[in-house]
C-alpha cells in the first residue's frame, strides 16, 4: 500500500498543531508561575534579525493552511494576521485546524503530479504536488514549528523532546 497524500499532511499538521497548542499552554503557566505578562511572548526572537514568535506561529498555521488548499485545489480562508495574545493565537491554530480538517482526503490524494504555483515576492514557483508537500511545505511548517518551540524553550518554558513529539502510539 502506497502513502496518499492526505495521510503524509492533513494527519501530520494536525498532530503538530495541537503539540504547538500544548506548548503554548506551558508557556502561559509558566509566565503564571514566573509572576509575568504572556504577552512577553509575542515578540520574543532567537536573534534580532529573526521573526519573532507571533509570527513563526501565523507562518505555521499558513503553510499547513495553503498547503492543503492548494493541494486539494480549495480556496484558503484568509487571516488578518492581527493576533496580539496566546488567545488569540490558539484561536487561529484552531481555525487552521477547522480548514485543514474540512477539506476532503479525495481532494487532496491524487495530487502528487498536479502543478502547484505559489506566490512569491521573487516570482510564482511551479512545482509538482509532491515535491511541493516534500520540499517546501513540510519543511517550512517544521522550521517554523520548531522556531516557536526553541523561543518558548529559550524563554524558560519546561518543555523537553517529549513535548515535541508527543505520545507514539
Amino acid at each position: 500500500m502506497t502513502i496518499s497524500m492526505h495521510s503524509a499532511s492533513v494527519p501530520v499538521f494536525t498532530r503538530m498543531l495541537g503539540h504547538l497548542v500544548q506548548w503554548m499552554d506551558k508557556a502561559e503557566a509558566h509566565a503564571q508561575a514566573k509572576k509575568f505578562d504572556p504577552s512577553v511572548y509575542m515578540a520574543a526572537r532567537l536573534a534580532p534579525d529573526m521573526l519573532p514568535f507571533l509570527k513563526q506561529i501565523q507562518i505555521a498555521c499558513d503553510a499547513a493552511k495553503f498547503g492543503v488548499a492548494r493541494l486539494g485545489g480549495v480556496e484558503a480562508p484568509k487571516f488578518d494576521d492581527n493576533e496580539a495574545s496566546l488567545a488569540d493565537l490558539r484561536e487561529r491554530i484552531r481555525k487552521t485546524l477547522e480548514f485543514v480538517r474540512s477539506v476532503p482526503a479525495d481532494a487532496i490524494d491524487g495530487s502528487e503530479a498536479k502543478d502547484i504555483t505559489v506566490p512569491r515576492r521573487d516570482g510564482n514557483l511551479t512545482m509538482k504536488g509532491e515535491a511541493y508537500l516534500k520540499n517546501y511545505v513540510l519543511p517550512n511548517f517544521f522550521f517554523h514549528l520548531t522556531t516557536a518551540y526553541a523561543l518558548l524553550r529559550h524563554n524558560g518554558v519546561e518543555l523537553g523532546k517529549g513535548d515535541y513529539l508527543g505520545s507514539l502510539t
